[in-house]
C-alpha cells in the first residue's frame, strides 16, 4: 500500500500559494494516472469510464463542491477520513463532481482532489459531473476561465486547457453489486446494462452522458419529461425502480442538487441527493456527506440517514 503522510492544513496552504508550473505538473500527473487504470485497481475494478467497488470497509461520499474549499476542509478533518485511507486500503473516497464554477477557490479544489488521488490511486474515485461535462454539455455559468486567470495570471489559458481536458478522464459512475449505482445527475431509461454506463461518453449524441451529469429525479413525473435545466431530463420514480433492478442495485446515490439540509431523499427512498458546498448562491444551512459502511445491506436511503453528516 502506498502511504500518503499527510497534513491536511500544509496541502491546502500549498494548494492557496501553488504556481501554475506546479499546478499543471500536477494536473498532467494525474490525467496519465487516469488515462491508464483499467482492470483491478486497489479494491476498484475500471472498465473504461465505470468503477466497480467491492462491498468492503468503507466509503466516504462527497457531492457537489464548486470551488468550496472551506467544506471540504471541514468534511476532511471531520470525518478523519484521510487517516482511515493510510490505515486501510479499505477506505475509499468517492466525490461526486462539479469540483469547480461559482466558489473562487475552484483551482484549489481541483489540486487538493488531484493530490488525493495521485497519493492514494486505488483508493480515491473521481466522479464527472456536469460541470466537467464535454464543451457542449457544459455547465452553465462556467467562471473557471475568468478564476484561472485571476490565479495563474498570464499562464491562465493552459491551466485551464489542460484541467478541461483532464476532466474527459473522470468517471460516469461507481457501482456497488446489491448495493449502489452512484452518479452525478441522474439515470436514463436508455440504460439496460453496466456497459451502458461505462461507454456512455462514446454515444455518438452523448444523450447517455447527458442523462448521467444532467438530469433529476422527479416526485410527479411518470416516465421521463423535459428539464428546466434545459439539459438532461426529469425521471420518475419507475425509471429509477427499472434501472437499479436491472443493474442489481439498491440505491441511487447523487448530486447536482442544492438541498437546504444538504441532503434529500426521492421515490420511496430509491433516490439520495447529496450536496456538499455551502454559501452563494445555493445559501443552504448544511452541507451534508455520507460515511458509509460498504459491506451493510441497505434497502431505502432512508436506513442510510445515520451515516449522513451535516455541518
Amino acid at each position: 500500500m502506498q502511504c500518503f503522510v499527510l497534513d491536511l492544513s500544509l496541502l491546502v496552504e500549498e494548494a492557496l500559494r501553488i504556481p501554475s508550473s506546479s499546478f499543471i505538473e500536477t494536473v498532467d500527473r494525474a490525467a496519465s494516472l487516469l488515462r491508464g487504470e483499467s482492470g483491478r485497481v486497489g479494491n476498484l475494478t475500471i472498465v473504461n469510464r465505470l468503477v466497480e467497488l467491492e462491498p468492503l470497509g468503507e466509503a466516504l461520499v462527497i457531492g457537489d463542491l464548486h470551488g468550496d474549499l472551506e467544506s471540504l476542509v471541514v468534511i476532511l478533518q471531520t470525518s478523519r477520513f484521510l487517516e482511515k485511507m493510510e490505515k486501510t486500503e479499505e477506505a475509499t473516497l468517492i466525490f461526486l463532481g462539479d469540483y469547480g464554477d461559482r466558489g473562487d477557490r475552484s483551482a484549489e479544489i481541483y489540486y487538493v482532489i488531484l493530490k488525493l488521488k495521485l497519493a492514494f490511486p486505488g483508493q480515491v474515485v473521481l466522479l464527472r459531473g456536469n460541470h466537467e461535462a464535454p464543451k457542449d454539455l457544459l455547465g452553465y455559468p462556467h467562471d473557471l476561465p475568468a478564476q484561472f486567470q485571476n490565479r495563474f495570471g498570464e499562464d491562465w489559458e493552459l491551466a485551464y486547457e489542460k484541467t478541461r481536458a483532464l476532466c474527459a478522464y473522470f468517471y460516469n459512475a461507481v457501482f456497488v453489486e446489491d448495493r449502489y449505482l452512484m452518479v452525478h445527475g441522474g439515470v436514463s431509461p436508455e440504460i439496460s446494462s453496466l456497459q451502458d454506463i461505462a461507454l456512455a461518453q462514446e454515444n455518438r449524441n452523448l444523450a447517455l452522458l447527458e442523462d448521467l451529469l444532467w438530469s433529476d429525479p422527479d416526485e410527479d413525473v411518470q416516465g421521463v419529461s423535459s428539464s428546466p435545466r434545459g439539459a438532461g431530463k426529469l425521471f420518475g420514480k419507475n425509471v429509477t425502480e427499472d434501472v437499479l433492478g436491472k443493474l442489481n442495485a439498491k440505491i441511487l446515490i447523487r448530486g447536482h442538487e442544492s438541498s437546504d439540509l444538504g441532503f434529500k431523499i426521492n421515490h420511496d427512498g430509491k433516490v439520495l441527493t447529496l450536496f456538499s458546498r455551502k454559501g452563494s448562491p445555493y445559501f443552504n444551512r448544511y452541507g451534508a456527506y455520507l460515511q458509509l459502511p460498504l459491506s451493510e445491506k441497505f434497502e431505502d436511503a432512508q436506513q442510510l440517514v445515520p451515516w449522513i453528516h451535516k455541518f
